[in-house]
């Protein structure tokens, strides 16, 4: 029959209804926190027992949501929840008789703990009898002997019959088979268990009948009524006049708990006046159930009982035996041993934990629940007061909650970095002498929140690597270390964004996410730049990120990458040759020109050695060695050719060195007829047909004598309108500062060999606006003279480096200046006499010719 529920509360005005409401499985609450329900016993497994969801006051799919759970002493559980109707169900067959005995009243008490509010509600279900036992002898046949001269109305106790069950359901009548001598009686003893007694009603006669044959029927009241029998031998002996009698009808004695097994509790003693057989006693148990059979020992000659198995308070702490003694004559008498089994000390404090709520955060604030424990002692009074503790140096405390549980809470703010775990010891103490405890030991795991930022190892960092590095080769690391946990300890690096000469810093570097690795995206030149600043960010996963920066500084260092370039002379873009005049009056050490050469290394990787590596007449010229300066280092002779090849090398310092090798072509003679009337004799290393080559010349000689005086007066008007702008050159540093200085003006060395020849080099981006003007030049420390100038001796004059130089023919006037200037690969000739332009002529066919 499945069990209803309903609350005590609203049945309080009908008191005579409350049996009803426990018979129906009615809920009742004892008190704010009880909840009580009444079922039948033998219920099949997940019967109803009550509506529990809707007593805790929660919706059925709540009692998993916030952790609803049955909690109990190490007893077998009985009942479950069922989450779906959120009702309480039976976990089996409940048994009365096996869980309460014959008890009045059987009670089941257990907790509910709502888990979430850490709430407990004490719960108890009283299990209802139903007449499920049939009255049982403890034999299935019975003999009882009689003597033939008994008198009639004398009574024979028998045996009752054990039911089980409680009320109405239990032993309620006894019958006896039809028979003439015997009748039988139905008595109750104080505690209202009813025995029967076998009633004489006439005398017996051995010789008429020696053995009577009975049949007992024990019956209950329950519905379906329930009943045993058991076979009753009635033996007649002869005459034996006086039965046992024991010293005491009762026998009481107090033994504490823990006596060892064989120790005599006391000896009962029964005594007969008869003679011989009929007066000689044995003592045996009359009434004793197996579990208590075991537990005692009887010697059947002497009465003595001793212990014959430990006893346990805790299991029964009341023993009541009744001991039968009987003669030879079949006279029997009866007596009761009360046994007080007295409590000591002998159990430890039961604890459990209950809940544990680990992991918990770190941020959890003070007074929160961790654990919830329950402590039980199966000792009484003082031995089962028990006290908790833990160590004192924990962050946390216990407090008392209801019942036997405890709650251990948070006490002071926790870290996980400093202590990530706590290895908890929680001590139960009985109040016992001496006392007894019990320790429960469990881990509490502190869980991580991102309270901490990555933090790098060094406040800045700074590297070094050489130029010409291998594109993605690994350059550097960072590491940067979070005392957080799992993803919030996990670091992902970055670069700040930023840019370097316009171009983002991304295309440069590029660090890996994971492992803080930075790589070169590109191939670094140390004459591009010659560091590199960076911010590099280290960034948790947490939520929020937290994160820090560090700034890394990243060196170039220079290699020998770059050979030395030749400013001076450079080389026409034509295939032609520049051509510098050496008078054959030059004395030795006289200066023919100078080569000039920058490296745009640094250092040692940039500093320069000239040296002659050939020449078409050795011994004449000679190479400053740092200077670069073309001298001749002898007096120069008629049988010296005209034209003189010389094979400059520029190295330098590096390792490996690299170098650079420039041709000059010396012209030798003093004067410009001298030079044109040898021109036959230059053999072109391009062209082998010197007889064109001459005849263009001579053209091109020609159509610039025609043309020259249009372009002198031309020039003229030329000069006046930009007279103001030569000014402005002038004043500007007498260098070429038309020409750009990322190629060489910033080269020392460069800039005051050409401040020497107190020129002026106008360039405009177009080089078909580009001219040259000659002032008059400062003659101090240059290659020439007022004299020079008189005498009509050539000077070759430098230009800038990035640009080849224009060769200017050589014309019978006082002097002239030869520069080479470049158009768009088209050289021309300007002629200035003594500081004035006079003529220009095409070079090409004057270079090929020579």
């Amino acid at each position: 029959m499945a069990a209803q529920r309903n609350r005590s509360k609203e049945s309080k005005d009908c008191s005579g209804l409350v049996l009803l409401c426990l018979f129906f499985g009615i809920p009742w609450e004892a008190g704010a926190r009880q909840i009580s329900y009444s079922i039948p016993e033998e219920l099949e497994k997940g019967s109803f027992v009550g509506n529990i969801s809707k007593d805790l006051g929660l919706a059925p799919r709540e009692l998993a949501e916030r952790g609803v759970r049955i909690v109990s002493r190490g007893r077998t559980q009985l009942f479950s929840l069922n989450p779906r109707s959120g009702s309480l169900v039976t976990a089996g067959r409940i048994d009365r008789e096996e869980l309460c005995a014959q008890s009045a009243r059987c009670v089941v008490s257990f907790n509910i703990l709502v888990e979430d509010r850490v709430k407990l509600f004490g719960i108890e279900i009283e299990v209802t009898d139903i007449n499920d036992n049939a009255p049982k002898f403890q034999a299935e046949n019975l003999d009882v002997k009689i003597n033939e001269n008994v008198a009639a109305g004398m009574r024979f106790p028998l045996p009752e019959a054990i039911d089980p069950d409680v009320g109405v359901n239990s032993l309620q009548s006894y019958q006896l088979s039809p028979n003439k001598h015997f009748s039988l009686r139905v008595q109750s003893r104080a505690n209202g268990v009813k025995y029967p007694e076998l009633v004489l009603e006439h005398s017996l006669d051995r010789e008429e009948e020696a053995i009577h044959h009975l049949v007992l029927t024990a019956s209950d009241g329950g519905d379906p009524l329930r009943s045993g029998t058991v076979l009753v031998s009635v033996t007649v002996f002869d005459a034996n006049d006086n039965a046992p009698v024991f010293t005491l009808p009762e026998y009481r004695v107090s033994v504490p708990e823990n006596l060892p097994v064989g120790t005599q509790l006391l000896t009962v003693t029964a005594t007969d006046r008869d003679e011989g057989a009929n007066g000689e006693v044995t003592y045996s148990f009359r009434k004793l159930p197996d579990t208590q059979l075991l537990k005692f020992q009887l010697n059947k000659y002497t009465g003595e009982i001793k212990i014959s198995e430990n006893l346990d308070y805790e299991e029964t702490g009341f023993y009541e035996i009744e001991i039968q003694a009987e003669d030879g004559g079949a006279y029997l008498a009866t007596a009761k041993v009360l046994i007080t089994v007295e409590d000591v000390n002998d159990n430890s404090p039961e604890l459990t934990i209950t809940s544990l709520f680990s992991p918990v955060t770190e941020d959890s604030p003070l007074g929160t629940v961790v654990a919830l424990l329950n402590v039980h002692d199966l000792d009484s009074e003082q031995n089962g007061q028990v006290t908790c503790s833990i160590l004192a140096y924990l962050p946390f405390k216990l407090e008392k909650s209801i019942d036997s549980y405890y709650r251990l809470v948070i006490h002071r703010a926790l870290d996980r970095e400093q202590v990530s775990s706590y290895n908890i010891t929680v001590t139960a103490t009985d109040g016992g002498s001496p006392p007894l405890s019990t320790e429960a030991h469990f881990m509490l795991q502190v869980a991580d929140i991102n309270d901490n930022p990555p933090t790098f190892s060094q406040v800045s960092y700074f590297t070094y690597i050489p130029e010409n590095n291998a594109r993605g080769a690994s350059i550097f690391s960072v590491t940067a270390l979070d005392p957080d946990s799992k993803e919030n300890a996990q670091i992902i690096y970055s670069l700040a964004e930023d840019t370097i000469q316009g171009v983002p810093l991304s295309s440069y570097i590029s660090i890996n996410s994971d492992t803080g690795v930075l790589y070169a995206l590109r191939s670094f030149d140390y004459e591009q730049f010659h560091e590199l600043q960076m911010q590099v960010t280290a960034s948790d996963s947490g939520d929020p990120p937290l994160s820090s920066n560090v700034s890394l500084s990243l060196f170039v260092l220079d290699q020998n990458d770059n050979a030395p370039e030749i400013l001076y002379p450079a080389l026409p873009t034509d295939g032609s040759t520049g051509v510098e005049l050496a008078p054959r009056s030059a004395e030795p050490g006289y200066l023919v020109t100078k080569v000039v050469a920058v490296d745009r290394d640094s250092g040692q990787n940039a500093w320069l050695s000239y040296r002659l590596l050939k020449a078409s007449e050795p011994g004449l010229f000679a190479v400053g060695e740092h200077t670069g300066e073309v001298r001749t280092a002898r007096a120069l002779l008629d049988r010296d050719a005209l034209k003189q090849s010389l094979v400059v090398a520029v190295q330098d310092h590096g390792q490996p060195p690299l170098s650079a090798t420039v041709t000059l072509t010396v012209a030798v003679a003093d004067s410009i007829p001298q030079v044109l009337a040898d021109l036959g004799s230059f053999e072109s290393p391009a062209n082998s047909e010197t007889s064109d080559l001459t005849l263009y010349l001579v053209v091109a000689v020609a159509a610039v004598s025609c043309v020259f005086l249009a372009f002198v007066i031309v020039l003229l008007a030329h000069r006046l309108r930009r007279w103001h702008k030569s000014r402005l050159l002038q004043a500007s540093g007498g260098g070429l500062t038309g020409v750009s200085g990322s190629h060489f003006v910033g080269v020392d060395g460069v800039r005051a060999f050409l401040q020497t020849y107190s020129h002026e080099v106008s360039l405009t981006a177009d080089s078909r606006k580009s001219h040259l003007i000659f002032p008059q030049p400062n003659y101090a420390d240059t290659l020439i003279s007022q004299e020079s100038c008189e005498k009509n001796d050539p000077l070759s004059l430098l230009d800038d480096s990035k640009f080849p130089i224009e060769d200017t023919p050589l014309v019978p006037v006082s002097f002239i200046f030869i520069f080479t200037f470049v158009k768009k690969k088209k050289i021309g000739f300007y002629f200035e006499v003594c500081g004035m332009m006079v003529e220009s002529v095409n070079a090409k066919t004057l270079m090929s010719r020579i």
